[in-house]
């Protein structure tokens, strides 16, 4: 079954993962001793029953009718959620800089001239205002291609290629926000900043440069007016991860980072892959895409509801608000359709704790990290 893997079978083929923490349950008597346990295994009964929950509350769907307003009035819904919770719901993502190092540029400046040497003159000519050029700084290089990967690129149509180029020249021919920065961060459903303000407090570096946005005007303007809000540092801004004729306020091969955390599980599965293929040409060759969001058979999942199944695997909330549970094999073809290569694609299972009311809750979250080529497909 998709998505199911012992972590023992699971840290062999990946290695292993200190990142997710290194808190393991060896002794099902101590479960209560700690609020959390990393890299859980599922047993096969486990896992036979998870898949009967998800069958059992996939049964009866929502009507068409009221999917329609769902769609059509998901920024109502979660202008509704931020009014209601606006700053207290979410906490900040500090674990973001051990999952995610490359939110951390001036760690990665020595990569640079390695990276830079090795691919010296294979690069794409991209809209730089600075002259050192380090928009290239990844960690975790790879110098294998996406076919050594197993993926193939898939370059846009000529035409839309064309166009883009355009649209590339037109923004770069003016001032954009952050146009002097060396390195671009752009989160994608920003919220209320739990994961831009911490970045901004832990990054001094001046050549930074934080881009989020959010489909919730309430909440950008949570942001905005937030007093860690620095407009010479960052710049938030309403966006519509689906919209199709509104463009980002950077151009094209500008961007370093994209950071996508439970987001992209919000939106209608049939528009994702336009959404990332959009997210794709923003980065820098070389640049990362991160997304950390829900794995299938999470115990989000498994509690919804008969009657609260949108599509399959797809769920609304009571709020209004909807969320799609992920298998790795999904986000591997969205992203690799996408033009990127594969760094990092693993399972994040845990189990928390409810110490007090002597509650297991089993989590599912999966964390990629996907990069554009260094060298053009065209080329």
């Amino acid at each position: 079954m998709d998505g199911f893997h012992p972590a023992g079978t699971h840290a062999a083929v990946c290695g292993k993962r200190q990142q997710f923490g290194s808190r393991f349950l060896s002794d099902p008597a101590r479960v209560f001793h700690h609020n959390a346990w990393d890299s859980v295994e599922w047993s096969e009964e486990q896992a036979a029953a998870a898949e009967r929950k998800v069958q059992e509350n996939s049964t009866q769907r929502v009507c068409q009718e009221k999917q329609v307003d769902y769609e059509i009035n998901a920024n109502k819904y979660w202008n509704d959620f931020y009014k209601i919770h606006e700053n207290g719901f979410f906490k900040d993502r500090h674990w973001l800089f051990t999952e995610f190092p490359e939110l951390a540029p001036s760690q990665n400046q020595n990569h640079l001239k390695d990276l830079l040497s090795e691919n010296k003159g294979s690069e794409v000519p991209v809209c730089r205002s600075s002259e050192d050029g380090s928009g290239l700084i990844i960690e975790e290089q790879h110098s294998c291609s996406s076919v050594s990967l197993g993926h193939k690129t898939q370059p846009p149509p000529v035409e839309e290629n064309v166009t883009q180029k355009l649209r590339h020249l037109e923004i770069c021919a003016d001032e954009f926000p952050g146009s002097s920065a060396t390195y671009r961060i752009l989160e994608v459903g920003c919220g209320v900043g739990n994961t831009v303000f911490p970045i901004l407090q832990t990054n001094n570096d001046p050549r930074l440069f934080v881009y989020c946005c959010d489909f919730s005007s309430t909440a950008v303007e949570l942001v905005q007016t937030n007093s860690a809000y620095d407009p010479s540092r960052c710049f938030a801004f309403v966006h519509d991860l689906c919209d199709e004729d509104k463009s980002y306020p950077v151009p094209g091969d500008s961007l370093d980072v994209i950071i996508l955390i439970f987001v992209l599980s919000a939106i209608i599965p049939d528009k994702m892959q336009k959404a990332i293929n959009r997210l794709s040409r923003l980065l820098k060759p070389g640049g990362m895409m991160l997304l950390r969001d829900y794995g299938r058979y999470d115990m989000a999942q498994l509690r919804f509801k008969k009657g609260q199944c949108l599509s399959e695997n797809f769920y609304v909330r009571g709020d209004g608000t909807r969320v799609y549970f992920f298998t790795q094999d999904e986000l591997d073809t969205l992203f690799t359709t996408a033009g990127l290569e594969k760094v990092q694609n693993l399972v994040d299972r845990r189990l928390q704790v409810n110490r007090g009311k002597q509650l297991t809750m089993y989590r599912v979250w999966i964390q990629c990290k996907y990069r554009k080529p260094l060298l053009s497909s065209t080329s």
